[in-house]
């Protein structure tokens, strides 16, 4: 039983002692464990939120087709570079865009469009950050993927012809 004494004595002699108060604090000790397990079983912990990452299916030959094929390459302040194929040899001429409803998310809904007419599938998007750009574009470009229903895309290193389109566009 837990208690609290506190002292009677007001220290004259000749009066009538009276009694020590005593509190039993059983009571506020059982109301307090009661509150701390209803909070710690009420409260729900946070879960992490993480966005998935769908890798590209290679067709019978081990290969990605080009046409369905999207590279962005994201540069120094905050440009990205896109095209569509391969970097050896690419379908379409690497453009410059910025973030956006008129940039990136533009450029990601047209070319998936295309690709889905012509082929039935959808646009597989390789992502390629560069060592100028910062995390926050890629962020930045991994929202605009999900806004424009990219369902298939994956994050790769920049290659060095990368590199070298980027720089002859002044982003690296």
């Amino acid at each position: 039983m837990a208690e609290l004494t506190t002292s009677g004595n007001s220290g004259r002699k000749g009066r009538r002692r009276t009694p020590t108060p005593r509190i039993d604090l059983t009571a506020m000790v059982d109301l307090a464990f009661l509150l701390i397990t209803f909070f710690i079983m009420a409260t729900s912990l946070a879960k992490p939120k993480a966005m998935d990452l769908a890798m590209p299916v290679k067709g019978p030959d081990g290969s990605v087709p080009e046409t369905r094929t999207m590279s962005v390459c994201l540069g120094k302040d905050d440009k990205v570079m896109w095209y569509m194929g391969m970097p050896e040899k690419p379908l379409t001429k690497p453009q410059l865009v910025d973030f956006g409803k008129a940039g990136l998310r533009a450029v990601l809904a047209d070319n998936n469009k295309k690709a889905f007419q012509s082929s039935g599938k959808p646009l597989i998007v390789i992502l390629k950050p560069s060592d100028h750009s910062v995390y926050n574009n890629f962020v930045s470009a991994l929202d605009e993927f999900s806004i424009s229903n990219i369902q298939t895309y994956a994050v790769a290193n920049i290659t060095p012809k990368d590199v070298d389109m980027l720089k002859q566009k002044g982003a690296f």
